[in-house]
């Protein structure tokens, strides 16, 4: 029997260059904390705040549709994708 899905997955990046789009302030670039959640309707949600602020922010894309079980894999997939910058969104 598979491991059951953790209740949300959290990680520090620094995001690439052009950093990750959130709905509320635009890009934002540097030292960021992204944390993936899956919500009670079964979607995942992704925030994305400066490392060490209060405020949490969106990241544009977010909500996704991921299937049960496959939150930590796509967890891994916007970690990349912050990595990476360009503006980054949530993967589809």
């Amino acid at each position: 029997m598979p491991a059951p899905e953790p209740a949300l997955c959290d990680d520090q990046v620094n995001a690439g260059p052009g950093g990750a789009m959130t709905d509320d302030v635009g890009v934002i670039t540097g030292d960021l904390t992204i944390q993936t959640t899956r919500r009670a309707d079964n979607l995942v949600h992704v925030a994305i705040q400066y490392t060490g602020a209060d405020e949490w922010y969106t990241l544009t894309g977010s909500p996704v549709s991921v299937p049960d079980g496959e939150l930590e894999q796509y967890h891994e997939r916007v970690r990349t994708a912050v990595e990476h910058g360009e503006g980054a969104v949530a993967p589809t």
